[in-house]
């Protein structure tokens, strides 16, 4: 095995540690191991999880800065793109969201695009654009028919629509 090889090996040792860690509650350690994960080999991955352990302790700048270091490392994936657009809208900025959440929706690495459907429709309900928003959930559910979070933003905006 290559040295890079088993850089990349360890370092995803560390990531799903840091990962376990992180759902646990121990953001610390999490943060610490993901921090030497980078250290050994950097993947986006590693990146993006770090900035929403960040996120975990509303340090929404930090958790920017490390979405930002994990598309320069690959800037077809797609989970940096989401988180940067849902901290965005955590901080009442939804129109610097959304180009942010679009990209995430274009990207090729992305696997739960209905997430940045699901964040747009936020960022459109806190511009007060309702239409949009439901138009967002609805292609939330018609990617994924059985995402919850989806089916609820858009019962409770019919709901104050009506």
């Amino acid at each position: 095995m290559e040295e890079q090889d088993l850089m990349r090996e360890q370092a995803q040792v560390l990531a799903d540690r840091a990962y376990r860690h992180q759902m646990n509650g121990e953001l610390g350690d999490a943060i610490a191991l993901y921090r030497r994960s980078i250290a050994m080999f950097p993947t986006a991955e590693a990146h993006t999880f770090l900035g929403w352990a960040y996120s975990m302790m509303d340090r929404y700048t930090e958790a920017i800065a490390e979405c930002e270091k994990a598309i320069a490392v690959d800037p077809l994936f797609g989970n940096p793109y989401n988180d940067i657009g849902a901290y965005l809208i955590e901080l009442s900025r939804p129109e610097e969201a959304i180009p942010w959440l679009q990209k995430a929706i274009g990207a090729p690495r992305y696997e739960t695009p209905q997430y940045a459907c699901m964040n747009l429709g936020r960022a459109y309900q806190q511009l007060s654009d309702p239409y949009r928003a439901l138009e967002m959930f609805d292609q939330a559910l018609a990617i994924a028919p059985l995402y919850l979070p989806a089916h609820w933003a858009r019962t409770a905006l019919l709901g104050r629509l009506n």
